[in-house]
Parts: structure tokens; C-alpha cells; sequence
């Protein structure tokens, strides 16, 4: 049987150190660059296109062309099998959604004779929108956060058990974006989408570990808080594996054969699987412990 319990206050320092470590990037990227996260077009405004073309090109070749075109500033980011990301602000948001994704693919297959252009994924929204849209997704979290909350006190009827579990939830959600912070990802709608959803599954897992806790409490009343928490994980941890590693593999292959359209959202399942898994073990547990009071540790 692992000993789970014993190597708690190192784990607790671990994600301490790493809470703290993007806490103080955050800060540094916040005072030198004055935005935190890279975001999406989801939440700035502007179109983001990502095109495929038949051939090699070059990028700057590409910039040049949406520069004589009325796109002036594009970003462009390169991708393997000949995908190109572009990323434009919009001055007339209103009249330019609906077309400027064909609008662009004309433009480039008409200076670029011998190449064909592929429209793989298309995205346009005001600034308005997009603001809201940030607002939106911060409550979501929030929301999410206060609902299950609520659900696990009244589930074990314990703050202890309550509180360990959105502790849990909380951890993982700061991870994943330092995840994203220090890969310089962009916060897209798919990656709170991806955050809200790995955190279903980490409470998901956090459950069923709580509920055998709650049942060998019962049953193994004699014994100390630690070592039912112990015995605890230890009869859930096959189905924690199982779980984790099968759920992990088909997030794994979105990541290598989805494409760049999926890259955000399946690096953010990944990593909350990962993350999710080791809170709900390490977090969760732990936290409980310290707040229940009904049996000595």
C-alpha cells in the first residue's frame, strides 16, 4: 500500500512554490508587457483565420499581401502541414464579419497564382463582445466554483470535505493557466471551456475518493483519520489510473492529429488531467484532513 498521506507537506509546498512562481510571473508580465495572458480573438476583437495552403509559403510573402489589402498589422503565426494562422483587427466589425475570411482566401490565391488556400477555421468578434465575453467566462468559473461548493457540504454534510474539494478545484484551474502563461498560449472561449470542464472531472474523482473515505470512516472507526484516508486512495487509486490514463490517451491523439484549430483546448485537457488527478489525491485529502475535526489525523 503507498503511503499517500505521508509525503503531504511536500506536495503542499510543491504547489505552494508553483502557485507562487506564476503568481510573480504574472506580476513581471503584468508591469513589463501590461497584459498577463495572450487572448484570443474571442475576447480582443478582430478576425482570426486559420488557413491551409497546397504548398510551401512564406510568411512575410503572406504579410505583405494583407498589408496592401487593408489588413495592416496582421499577425502571423506558422504551423506545420502548411497552415498559417492569421490574426487581423477589425475597424468595421459590424461589416466585415460575415466575409473576411473569403475575402482574405481571394485576395492571396489571386497574388499567389500557382497556390491554393484552404479556409480551416474562421473567427470574428467586436471589441463589446469580446469584453463580455471575458467578464462571462470569469463568472463561470466563479460560479462553478461556489456551485460545487455547495454541492459537496451538502453531499457529506462536512465544510471540511466542501472546502478540501474547491481547494482542489481552485489549484487546478491557476495551473492550467500558468500552464498556459508560460507557453505563451493564447486564452481562447475553448480554453475556459477546457477549464470548466476538467473541472467537472476533477471533482468527479475527487467524489468517489471522499466517498469511500466517508464509508471506511464508518467502518474503520478505530483507526486514525490519516490512515483512512490512505486505505481510502488506495482502493480508488486503480480506478483514479484507469481513468485518468484512458481519458488522457484520446485527449492525447486530439493533440497530435487535431490540428492547430484544437492545439489550445487539447493542451488544456491534458494538463488538467494530469493536474486534476494529483489535486484530487494530494490536494483535496490533504485539506480535508486539516479542516475535519470529528477524528484526530
Amino acid at each position: 500500500m503507498i503511503n499517500f498521506v505521508k509525503y503531504r507537506a511536500v506536495t503542499a509546498f510543491i504547489s505552494l512554490f508553483l502557485i507562487g512562481g506564476f503568481i510573480g510571473f504574472a506580476v513581471y508580465k503584468k508591469r513589463t508587457t501590461g497584459e498577463v495572458f495572450r487572448y484570443g480573438v474571442d475576447f480582443t476583437g478582430g478576425a482570426q483565420v486559420l488557413l491551409r495552403f497546397s504548398k510551401p509559403v512564406s510568411s512575410i510573402a503572406i504579410k505583405d499581401i494583407l498589408d496592401k489589402n487593408g489588413w495592416e498589422g496582421a499577425v502571423i503565426r506558422e504551423f506545420a502541414d502548411n497552415e498559417l494562422l492569421v490574426r487581423v483587427k477589425l475597424e468595421e466589425v459590424a461589416k466585415e464579419l460575415g466575409s473576411v475570411a473569403e475575402r482574405m482566401q481571394q485576395v492571396i490565391e489571386k497574388s499567389m497564382k500557382d497556390v491554393q488556400v484552404t479556409i480551416l477555421q474562421s473567427e470574428a468578434v467586436g471589441p463589446g463582445v469580446g469584453e463580455a465575453l471575458r467578464g462571462k467566462s470569469i463568472r463561470a468559473i466563479v460560479f462553478a466554483l461556489i456551485a460545487m461548493l455547495l454541492y459537496i457540504a451538502l453531499r457529506f454534510w462536512s465544510f471540511g470535505f466542501a472546502l478540501g474539494a474547491v481547494m482542489a478545484l481552485f489549484h487546478d484551474a491557476i495551473l492550467m493557466l500558468a500552464v498556459f502563461l508560460l507557453l505563451n498560449r493564447e486564452i481562447s472561449v475553448n480554453v475556459i471551456g477546457a477549464v470548466l470542464a476538467v473541472m467537472g472531472y476533477s471533482i468527479n474523482d475527487t467524489i468517489v475518493i471522499f466517498s469511500q473515505i466517508r464509508n471506511n470512516l464508518a467502518k474503520l472507526s478505530h483507526e486514525s483519520l490519516g490512515t483512512i484516508v490512505n486505505i481510502s486512495i488506495n482502493q480508488t487509486l486503480r480506478r483514479t489510473i484507469l481513468t485518468s490514463v484512458s481519458t488522457g490517451l484520446t485527449v492525447l491523439s486530439m493533440l497530435i492529429l487535431g490540428g492547430e484549430a484544437l492545439r489550445d483546448f487539447s493542451i488544456a485537457l491534458l494538463v488538467g488531467i494530469i493536474i486534476g488527478t494529483y489535486s484530487s489525491i494530494y490536494i483535496a485529502s490533504p485539506v480535508m484532513m486539516l479542516l475535519y475535526r470529528d477524528k484526530k489525523a
